[in-house]
């Protein structure tokens, strides 16, 4: 069996039985540790921030009921990086998330960010990237392991392939989710949703992202970072992010809300409908739409760049563009939204529900 289609047939394992479970499963992964210290300034060690956090954030979701958390590592030891991947896909998680320290030569360079999977020419972006996936300079085999990965190649680094791509839309609204988290309970500069292509994230299939929670080489971030209460803060708004997700993709995908009767009370499914005025199955003032791609480049909302769907809107949120298509007050109407865009093969497409301007939780959209 190839590596493609062994991907593959976990895929198939993981979707079957995320279906079957009403627990909402993340895997939090501490980056570094063992020998490999991560990043080292000021006394701060990347390796121990990483791990204090991805613990305390563990300990404030093992609180919520309905949520399983799956560990990399929960202790100092070094664990490689196709290992954390084997980790999470087995144990057939709903969302990845691995947590680091970032670190600069200007030392004056401050601020998180969140990183998706992606490839980028950007050289801030790539020199991040370079440096998370040096450790397998401490793996043996590696480059047998990883087709011949060079960590301080560029082009190694935008050739990783984007493996499961389909999973891109959800990792971009987590990751936006952490960034206003942080932005909420720190005083860090947020520094934004970026792409860049991360071994550790390369065969991850469901959704994913590595948090860089700030600088070690800052002397006053890498202080913060170093803290008890500064690990709290973190911790707070990782754990408030992935609550966030969960609410907005998991408890409709788990059966909570009823969607079949739902949909039995609507009118017949239409294309491209204008919106409609029937509130009976959506809180009022609240209006959907479907979230059909996301992209760091804009697009002119034209027919032709989105596979002949008309009714196109964007939005710009830390640096990304979010396209949206449809706009309806029936929540049913935006299913059949969905359906249409699925069929023109954006299969990673999802609804929003929006009211007063602001996105809010569909689970609230539709009490």
């Amino acid at each position: 069996m190839t590596k493609l289609a062994q991907l593959l047939f976990v895929l198939l394992l993981t979707i079957t039985a995320q279906s079957q479970t009403k627990k909402f499963k993340v895997v939090l992964d501490a980056g570094h540790g063992g020998k490999d210290y991560g990043a080292t300034y000021h006394g701060n060690i990347e390796k121990k921030i990483s791990l204090n956090t991805v613990l305390k954030v563990g300990e404030i979701l093992s609180k919520e009921s309905n949520i399983e958390v799956v560990y990399t590592r929960k202790t100092d030891v070094f664990v490689e990086l196709n290992e954390r991947a084997n980790i999470a896909n087995r144990s057939k998680g709903h969302l990845f998330v691995s947590m680091h320290c970032n670190a600069n030569d200007n030392q004056a360079a401050a601020g998180n960010e969140t990183y998706v999977m992606g490839v980028t020419r950007n050289a801030a972006n790539l020199e991040v990237a370079k440096k998370e996936n040096a450790v397998v300079t401490l793996e043996s085999d590696y480059k047998i392991k990883y087709d011949g990965f060079d960590p301080k190649s560029p082009e190694s680094v935008m050739g990783i392939s984007i493996m499961q791509e389909e999973n891109i839309q959800q990792s971009i609204d987590i990751a936006g989710k952490v960034q206003q988290a942080f932005t909420k309970f720190t005083t860090s500069k947020n520094r934004g949703v970026k792409q860049a292509g991360f071994l550790v994230l390369r065969e991850i299939i469901m959704p994913r992202v590595l948090i860089e929670m700030g600088f070690v080489s800052n002397k006053n971030e890498g202080a913060f970072l170093n803290s008890s209460e500064g690990q709290n803060k973190l911790a707070e708004a990782i754990s408030k992010a992935i609550l966030g997700y969960r609410d907005d993709f998991f408890k409709l995908e788990s059966g909570v809300t009823p969607k079949k009767d739902v949909v039995k009370k609507e009118e017949p499914k239409k294309t491209d409908v204008k919106p409609s005025t029937d509130n009976k199955t959506a809180v009022d003032g609240v209006t959907f739409k479907v979230q059909i791609s996301a992209s760091g480049k804009k697009l002119e909302t034209l027919p032709k760049n989105f596979k002949g769907l008309k009714n196109i809107s964007i939005e710009k949120e830390n640096a990304i563009y979010k396209y949206f298509y449809g706009t309806t007050t029936s929540y049913a109407i935006a299913k059949q939204l969905l359906a249409d865009a699925n069929a023109k093969g954006y299969s990673s497409s999802f609804i929003v529900a929006i009211k007063n301007g602001k996105k809010i939780k569909l689970s609230e959209a539709i009490k």
